[in-house]
């Protein structure tokens, strides 16, 4: 069970108890109002009064109502399609020990890297609202996507201040 850590405004550290203790992570989602299995219910219900229209028109003579009932359905599920594959998308941030752990999930496929916690930058250090990287030991990941802008550089102060270890 994961606890918000008072000292931090993004972060949540495990339950008391758990094997990660003195662990600081940092979950940031996309904001999704429906979960992938919603939309397939909703796509489905759709589909039922659309083509339910569509066939009620279709036998009163409209024959062309059906065809453009089922290219409005195949638009729709294709952009359901793209929106659930990147409903889970998200960035995990884990600074346990030495490590600093970055992990991106998009679409499906997920990207990790792994930096020492005494070499690691975190940047920007302006107040721009770009992206945050992460860099260190030639490697480099850009987190904060599903931050707005304006709170990106509070997240990349919060990110350093739990390196320093405050």
């Amino acid at each position: 069970m994961l606890q918000p850590t008072p000292a931090f405004r993004f972060a949540t550290a495990p339950a008391q108890g758990a094997h990660s203790h003195g662990a600081v992570l940092w979950l940031l989602k996309r904001h999704c109002s429906l979960t992938p299995a919603q939309l397939g219910w909703l796509y489905v219900s759709l589909c039922g009064v659309s083509l339910g229209i569509a066939a009620f028109f279709w036998a009163q003579g409209a024959t062309m109502v059906m065809p453009f009932a089922w290219a409005e359905l195949v638009a729709v599920g294709a952009a359901f399609v793209v929106y659930a594959r990147h409903a889970g998308d998200g960035e995990k941030i884990v600074l346990e020990g030495g490590q600093l752990v970055v992990e991106l999930e998009t679409a499906g496929r997920t990207e990790r890297a792994e930096f020492n916690r005494e070499w690691v930058r975190i940047e920007p250090k302006a107040e721009d609202g770009s992206l945050i990287e992460v860099s260190g030991q030639g490697r480099s990941v850009r987190v904060g996507r599903h931050v707005r802008p304006e709170l990106r550089p509070a997240l990349a102060r919060e990110i350093r201040m739990a390196l320093r270890g405050g």
